[in-house]
């Protein structure tokens, strides 16, 4: 059985100095940051080198220079800091006014490209001070239920690597809370003056060249299901792996694609895009900001969430497709 580490016996303020110096490449510039002196800087630096068994860091003219070790230990060393300085910040009373923090949310790029613009406009006139990383999320290639196909998001959720998740997912585990931050359907887009605008029957929409949003290239998807059950088909054209990447193509080509309504109202008409409803419905999806109930206890994260709905309940309006 492998012996356990003493932490007690290690100054954690070591791994800041680590960051630090693995920033700044210098131990002078390091140790104006840290309001240390640079022979404070090199005694902590070797303290690190018998902590971790490795020299880390070796000097050039012009400073320092990260070992091979090093670079290996920098990701994982500012996880640990991460993690850390989020324990501590939810120690005390949430200000979204004067937080610093950084919150990761994640959403597949079509939820994203939604409420990313509106939240930030509401960040910016109340909490200038914090930071968002977005995190793309995919749903698990060839799962068929719907509810299922995001559970390595909801893994993700409980291992803390992400604050948030935003899913088209309308059942959760009990252990997780969950809110509506609004519905989704779906149109069909093409550029201004397609044929498929002055003919949009079903017969002339198989007809069509189709382009098909999927990260891995899967050509078949829930419209194929859809249109199998009423006896039709479509041909792919074309995959392409994210939504705006979709906006640009059919901007200058004959294709068309299913897309998500929101999403085709707010960017498209930039690329020229316009929308028409589908020549039969494929379907109506609930989009929902999830976290586990332990992680919502946060000020921070109950904030955001709150934050998210309200950005998007003042995006809503009636939602209008045309030619």
């Amino acid at each position: 059985m492998l012996s356990q580490i003493d932490l007690s016996r290690i100054d954690l303020n070591l791994l800041v100095l680590f960051e630090t110096v693995m920033e700044e490449r210098h131990v002078g510039r390091s140790g104006q940051r840290l309001n240390l002196s640079p022979s404070a800087i090199s005694h902590g630096l070797g303290r690190l080198r018998m902590l971790l068994g490795d020299p880390l860091f070796l000097k050039t003219l012009k400073g320092v220079v990260p070992t091979d070790r090093a670079e290996e230990l920098a990701a994982p060393i500012a996880d640990i800091l991460a993690r850390i300085r989020s324990v501590v910040a939810t120690a005390a009373p949430f200000d979204p006014a004067r937080s610093q923090r950084r919150f990761t949310i994640g959403a597949p790029d079509g939820v994203s490209s939604v409420f990313l613009p509106p939240l930030l406009d509401l960040l910016a006139k109340s909490a200038p001070g914090i930071a968002i990383s977005i995190r793309q999320l995919l749903p698990r290639q060839g799962e068929p239920s719907p509810d299922l196909a995001w559970r390595d998001a909801l893994a993700a959720l409980e291992a803390r690597d992400m604050d948030i998740a935003i899913i088209p997912q309308a059942e959760f585990p009990i252990r997780f809370a969950n809110l509506l931050l609004y519905e989704e359907d779906f149109v069909i887009a093409a550029r201004q003056g397609h044929p498929f605008l002055t003919d949009q029957t079903l017969a002339t929409y198989c007809s069509m060249q189709h382009l098909v949003v999927s990260h891995l290239g899967d050509t078949h998807g829930f419209v194929d299901n859809l249109l199998a059950s009423h006896g039709c088909s479509r041909r792919v054209a074309l995959t392409v792996p994210n939504f705006m990447f979709a906006l640009a193509v059919l901007a200058e080509t004959d294709f068309i694609s299913s897309l998500p309504r929101r999403f085709v109202e707010m960017h498209a008409p930039r690329f020229g895009v316009v929308a028409v409803n589908p020549p039969l419905p494929l379907g109506r999806f609930a989009i929902n900001a999830t976290a586990p109930k332990a992680a919502m206890r946060d000020e921070g994260v109950a904030w955001l969430v709150r934050l998210l709905q309200a950005s998007l309940a003042a995006e809503a309006g009636p939602l209008k497709v045309g030619a």
